[in-house]
């Protein structure tokens, strides 16, 4: 794992006093959920840790977005926030651990996890193969399971600070890896509900339907907003406004939920 801090030459004892601390996954790209939501809880009031893995944005067809986590990194600290970027392989059972070691090290412990990382590859039931089907379990629902128990295992926050947030998804037909992994995830969150309940930690799911990060065509934005009451897409700052307040603690008894946020598309 690589990673930056602030690199605003702050001393401890300058930097902003009673921040919590985010931890955000998956936020390689600037038009991404997962930067939306480490933007907006910095302007909440948060210092965030994000993650990021540029060898499976490379490979998509919208490719890598090298500049996105020092831009990002860049705006947190404008934001008055500690930060540091973290290029981590959830696919490995080992960097979940690691990756908290790092963060605590550098900024002390997780308040929140928010888990926006995932595989997402289009194949359908005839068609996935053994090996992407193993590698969207890995990273959308084993990595899901081990970032949560490490926070569990390490949470030292006041009874009822705690947040979990996961991001899903129901779509399985024509992207069936994805969708079984991300039901899974799903089933993880929501079982930590029940399991870290000692903790006062909250944990939710959130399915933010199709948002616009790049990858929708001119048609299938024409097709989502017809099928949508609101007459558009969804976009990342949609989804990011909910988390945020799902962090905060006016979301506090929000528990246990799989939320739909999706501009009511049917």
């Amino acid at each position: 794992m690589t990673g930056t801090t602030d690199g605003d030459g702050r001393r401890d004892a300058e930097r902003p006093a009673g921040r919590p601390l985010a931890l955000v996954t998956g936020a390689g790209r600037t038009a991404g959920i997962a930067a939306s939501v480490t933007l907006d809880l910095a302007r909440a009031g948060w210092d965030v840790a994000f993650t990021y893995w540029t060898p499976y944005d490379a490979r998509m067809r919208w490719g890598a977005d090298p500049g996105a986590p020092e831009e990002l990194r860049r705006q947190v600290v404008s934001l008055g926030g500690r930060t540091l970027a973290v290029e981590a392989d959830l696919s490995d059972p080992a960097v979940p651990a690691a990756l908290f070691d790092r963060v605590e090290g550098e900024l002390g412990n997780v308040t929140a996890l928010v888990l926006c990382h995932c595989e997402s590859v289009d194949s359908g039931l005839l068609d996935t193969t053994v090996e992407s089907f193993d590698l969207h379990v890995a990273v959308n629902a084993r990595a899901t399971w081990l970032l949560i128990r490490e926070y569990g295992l390490r949470f030292a926050g006041r009874h009822g600070s705690g947040r979990i947030v996961s991001l899903t998804s129901d779509h399985t037909a024509g992207n069936l890896p994805y969708g079984a992994s991300k039901g899974a995830m799903d089933r993880i969150t929501l079982a930590a509900a029940r399991e870290l309940a000692h903790l006062g930690v909250t944990c939710n799911a959130v399915n933010p339907g199709p948002t616009d990060t790049g990858w929708m065509t001119e048609e299938q934005k024409t097709d989502l907003a017809r099928h949508t009451p609101l007459g558009r897409v969804g976009v990342p700052q949609d989804c990011a406004n909910l988390v945020t307040f799902l962090c905060s603690a006016e979301g506090g008894w929000i528990n246990g939920q799989l939320l739909q946020s999706n501009g009511g598309l049917g």
